[in-house]
């Protein structure tokens, strides 16, 4: 079954809207990727600062190669969301932390 990887990202009230928008803008680099099956982007409600950054790859070995890919490619800048003049901006979260999970079980809704 397939992987789920979720970047936990410690983001402050004031640069949350500068997050979503950089997540936005490039949005198109994992879409296309080979064994990528699905994102979300969970902005908290109340109660914590943290950001979830939900992933589901097909198998270890695609996140790996987004990883070594796309993904380093898009946080070198080239991004869309970057500073004019080539100057990397700043990060929008304070911290980071991934967490790696098999699927072991999972339902949809039947259909009608």
């Amino acid at each position: 079954m397939s992987v789920v990887k979720i970047n936990v990202l410690k983001v402050s009230t004031e640069q949350r809207e500068t997050l979503e928008k950089r997540f936005a803008a490039r949005a198109h680099t994992v879409e296309s990727s080979d064994g990528f099956e699905w994102f979300e982007l969970l902005r908290p409600v109340e109660g914590t600062d943290d950001y979830l950054v939900y992933t589901r790859w097909r198998d270890e070995a695609s996140f790996q190669a987004w990883m070594e890919g796309p993904m380093k490619a898009a946080h070198q800048g080239g991004d869309g969301g970057g500073a004019e003049g080539g100057e990397r901006p700043r990060p929008a979260a304070s911290g980071s932390m991934l967490w790696s999970f098999d699927v072991v079980q999972q339902a949809a809704p039947k259909s009608a």
